[in-house]
Formats: structure tokens, C-alpha cells, sequence
């Protein structure tokens, strides 16, 4: 691959204090140096790409999702409800998916996250009927053909309706089956190496979908593993109530009784603690994935972002499922986060800035690759997003930066994973989208027919 030097930005946000005013120098897959405001790269390279009139932010990286929801989107008799039965509505739909629709979901939401700017998405996935138990390697085939960098998580449900859970009993697996698919993925998958594009995670679903013993047995073997731990927590009262009835505990006691209480893990929305469990949680290094779209839509509540990281608790930005976010785009979300933040913490803590952090580094945090993804800098890998404020909603804008989360940029012009182009000029690369929309609208029909 050529040596680039994308040359003297419009504004670039690193994500650190390192001048880049000038550009950067991509080699291969990583970044190997920035160029401060007039001057010229030390390292020789073999072609300019001209980013005057473009924004460059560190590609966004999605720490929360759920590709196969693409397929009921915006689904009547969901609209206006809550999460619990949100849910009990959608499993028998969702309980219906076969591999084709799979595959096509999880590239829609892949398609139209890089078209966002996310160069690295988290899915979890925790639908195991009997058509799919091969989900995860349906994903894996999915992402490499877009080339996209993924972290999908295997997701499991063994608390069936029977046992006092909430899921339909032909929707769970049991804990001996899930255990040993999860070690099989890891290790087939899970590629360690800093320009590996999969990466697996274990991720039990909810404390209203497992049992207590795959929790645990769950964090045992991500540490023989040593892959990261994901789930559901303190999403709403209802499942704060739940943990109370069945498990005598709130969710971060239920938490630490199984073994999840460390850095190891992160979490999806974590808005219900208490000023107690928010410390326990920072102490313990804890992440929590904030899905500011998805929270506003269930009215579920708003994520103590700010009580969190003072504490020293780990915060990144996630989209959630594309059933109750309904879109995989995560520019709007960290647009939509700065927002609701500031209705909890005022417009002085709440910053564009921080918004973006989230959105970058924090959520590279989160997937425990902050070391070389999340930031613009040298060595990092070359995962960037290009932005363009020739629009009529950014006539008249002064801060570049800012400008793409106020005046509501959503939609990158050129995306980089790797150090290599998947969107170009708006235009996905190696992809049909006209074909995959036509196919995806078809099997969505199809799904809710069946």
C-alpha cells in the first residue's frame, strides 16, 4: 500500500493534545506520523490526498448494537412502548430469522454505520434458535466482505418464561451449549493482533434472559480467555425490579455476585445506580455504553455519564438495536448524546469535544483496544472519518468541529479502516447498496410475514 499524506485538513480532531494541523502520513494500515500547522512530513510518501475542505475525525467506534434488528425497524405495534414489552412483542418475530436474513441485517447496519463514519461496531447478538446456531460465524462472513473492523459478542439467553424470565422458551439455549460455542468462536475468530478486523466477545444478555450460572460461568472463561464481558444493566425500573424479585439484590450487587465487577467488563446503558454503585463501579473500572437514541425512544432514562467518569468509570457511545434506535448512524448518536447530556448536566460539562470522545476513544476503551484505535496519532492504526460542511445547514458555521454535531452532519465523505478507502466520495466501496437494500426490504417483509 502507498505511503499517503492527507494533506493540511480543514480542522482534524485527534482525540489528544498532538498537533495535526499539517495532516497525517498513513503507511499500510497505521498512522505513521502528523504534520504540524506549515509544514511539510519528515517521512517520504508516494501520494497527496487533498483534505482542504474536509473535517477528519478518528474513525467512530460503535460499542453497542444489534445488526439483526435492521430488520423491524419502526414495527407498528412497538412504537409506543416501553422496553419490557417492547421486548415480549419482538422475540416470536425475532425468534423467526434464518441465516439469509442474518447475513443481510448485519450488513445493512454495517453498511450504514461505515456511511456514518464508524470504522468499528460491537454486536451483540443473543438469538439462538435452532436455523441459527450458527449466528456469530454468519457475522463474521458479513463484516469481512464490507472489511470492516467488528467486535461481536456472543450473546445468550437461558431464562426462559418457564424459569421466570422473559424470553419465549424456544428462544433460549442451555448453558453447556453456549459455553462451548463461545470457546469455539474465541477461538477460531479472535484475532489479538492491533490491525486484526474480529474480535469476540462473551455476552450473556440481560439479568431478566440468564441465569446466574452463566453469568458466572461466563466470567470465568473470558478470563481463561481473556476476551472481554458485555451485557445489559440498569436499563429501566422494570429490570430493577426484577432483580429485586428474583434475585433479592439491585443489579450492581447482582453484578458483583456473579463475577462481572471488574474492567473486564463493559456495560449497555447503565442509567439506573444509585450514588453507591456508581462509585463501585468506577472503582472497579467498569465501562458503560450510553445509547442516547435508543434510551429517548423506550423512555427508559438518561445515563449518568459525568457521576460515572468521576468516579474513574469508563464511557463510550453506542447506537443500540436498530428496533429501537432504528438507525445505525453514529454521528447523529454522538449529536443526539451531547444533547440529552446536557439536559442532565448543563451546556458548560457537555461539550462537542466530548461528545466526540465518547464516540472515539472512550468506546475503544470499552472493546479494550484504546491503544491503537480511538485517537489520531502515530502508530495508531488508520481508521479515520472525512466529513464535508458544504451543505446548506453548515452555511454560515465558524467551528468546524462543532459544526458536524450542531448543525447535524450524517453522512461521511470518504472512511478509512485500515488505511484503506470503504467509502469514497459518499459512495460505499465493494457494495451494491441499491441491491442490498432491495434484498434487505424484501426479507424484512419476509420476516414479519412468516
Amino acid at each position: 500500500m502507498p505511503k499517503i499524506w492527507i494533506k493540511q485538513p480543514l480542522a482534524i480532531f485527534t482525540g489528544n493534545d498532538l498537533d495535526a494541523r499539517g495532516g497525517i502520513v498513513v503507511e499500510g494500515t497505521k498512522i505513521i506520523e502528523l504534520v504540524g500547522l506549515n509544514a511539510k512530513p519528515i517521512a517520504s510518501y508516494d501520494q497527496i490526498f487533498d483534505a482542504k475542505d474536509l473535517v477528519v475525525l478518528p474513525g467512530l467506534i460503535n460499542s453497542h448494537h444489534h445488526f439483526y434488528q435492521t430488520l423491524t425497524r419502526a414495527w407498528a405495534p412497538v412504537v409506543n412502548v416501553p422496553l419490557f414489552p417492547w421486548l415480549v412483542n419482538l422475540y416470536p418475530v425475532w425468534a423467526k430469522l434464518n441465516p439469509d436474513q442474518l447475513h443481510l441485517a448485519t450488513q445493512v447496519a454495517l453498511s450504514e454505520l461505515l456511511l456514518s463514519g464508524c470504522t468499528f461496531a460491537a454486536d451483540h447478538h443473543y438469538l439462538f434458535p435452532q436455523q441459527l446456531t450458527d449466528a456469530i460465524d454468519i457475522q463474521v462472513h458479513a463484516a469481512k466482505e464490507l472489511g470492516m473492523r467488528v467486535m461481536l459478542t456472543r450473546g445468550s439467553m437461558s431464562l426462559g418464561q418457564d424459569q421466570g424470565g422473559l424470553p419465549p422458551q424456544h428462544t433460549v439455549q442451555e448453558m453447556e451449549i453456549i459455553l462451548k460455542d463461545s470457546e469455539r468462536l474465541v477461538q477460531k475468530y479472535h484475532q489479538r493482533e492491533e490491525e486484526g478486523l474480529v474480535n469476540i466477545a462473551l455476552a450473556p444478555c440481560s439479568p431478566f434472559s440468564v441465569t446466574p450460572e452463566i453469568m458466572r460461568e461466563s466470567a470465568q472463561l473470558a478470563e481463561q480467555l481473556d476476551v472481554r464481558l458485555h451485557t445489559h444493566l440498569a436499563e429501566t425500573i422494570d429490570e430493577e425490579n426484577f432483580c429485586l424479585n428474583k434475585f433479592g439484590m439491585r443489579t450492581v450487587d447482582y453484578l458483583e455476585s456473579v463475577g462481572w465487577l471488574n474492567s473486564r467488563t463493559w456495560l449497555a446503558h447503565g442509567i439506573h445506580f444509585n450514588a453507591d454503585e456508581i462509585q463501585r463501579l468506577g472503582q472497579a473500572k467498569v465501562g458503560i455504553c450510553h445509547c442516547p437514541h435508543s434510551n429517548m425512544r423506550l423512555a427508559s432514562g438518561i445515563c449518568p455519564t459525568i457521576d460515572l467518569m468521576d468516579t474513574g468509570a469508563i464511557i463510550g457511545l453506542g447506537v443500540d438495536g436498530s428496533a429501537s434506535g432504528d438507525a445505525s448512524n453514529l454521528i447523529l448518536e454522538a449529536k443526539q448524546a451531547l444533547y440529552l447530556q446536557r439536559l442532565k448536566y448543563g451546556a458548560e460539562k457537555i461539550t462537542p469535544q466530548l461528545a466526540l470522545q465518547w464516540a472515539t476513544q472512550g468506546s475503544a476503551q470499552l472493546l479494550g483496544r484504546a491503544d491503537h484505535l480511538g485517537q489520531i496519532a502515530p502508530h495508531f492504526q488508520a481508521d479515520l472519518a472525512f466529513y464535508k460542511l458544504d451543505e446548506l445547514r453548515f452555511s454560515g458555521s465558524h467551528d468546524p468541529i462543532s459544526a458536524l454535531l450542531l448543525c447535524g452532519a450524517d453522512k461521511a465523505e470518504h472512511v478509512m479502516v485500515a488505511g484503506a478507502w470503504k467509502v469514497k466520495s459518499g459512495i460505499l466501496q465493494g457494495i451494491d447498496l441499491e441491491e442490498l437494500k432491495f434484498k434487505h426490504r424484501v426479507a424484512a417483509k419476509a420476516l414479519l410475514a412468516a
